[in-house]
């Protein structure tokens, strides 16, 4: 499975999706002019990814902000990425946020209450 890489942006975050060193990040920054297009290669490869997916699944968010049309996309790459856990294998998702950024920390809580994975919220 090919590796997807997005350099980072002021706008858009940068993307790690790589099957093969089992990375898989999203980070920066996701305020896109147009969400869709930004977001629909990443759906692909991960809608993809989860018909031959790893042993174990580590999902890593570092995100600074993300707009509100972003939060929707970002929830349906953790639903996309729960039906690994529906399906027995194990995932965990890692949401990373700055210590006194409550916005960012009240975001991965409700993520956490939305889909049903493991998560650790880690301050940092």
């Amino acid at each position: 499975m090919e590796t997807k890489r997005l350099a980072g942006t002021d706008d858009c975050p940068e993307v790690i999706l790589d099957k093969g060193t089992n990375e898989f990040k999203f980070l920066g920054k996701s305020l896109p002019e147009d969400v869709k297009e930004f977001y629909t290669p990443i759906h692909n490869w991960i809608d993809d990814y989860v018909t031959d997916p790893n042993e174990e699944t580590v999902v890593e968010f570092n995100m600074e902000y993300f707009n509100s049309a972003s939060s929707k996309q970002i929830l349906d790459i953790l639903e996309k990425f729960a039906v690994l856990a529906e399906n027995g294998k194990k995932i965990i998702v890692k949401w990373h946020f700055m210590a006194d950024d409550e916005d960012m920390e009240d975001a991965g809580e409700s993520y956490a209450d939305i889909v049903d994975v493991p998560f650790e919220l880690i301050s940092y």
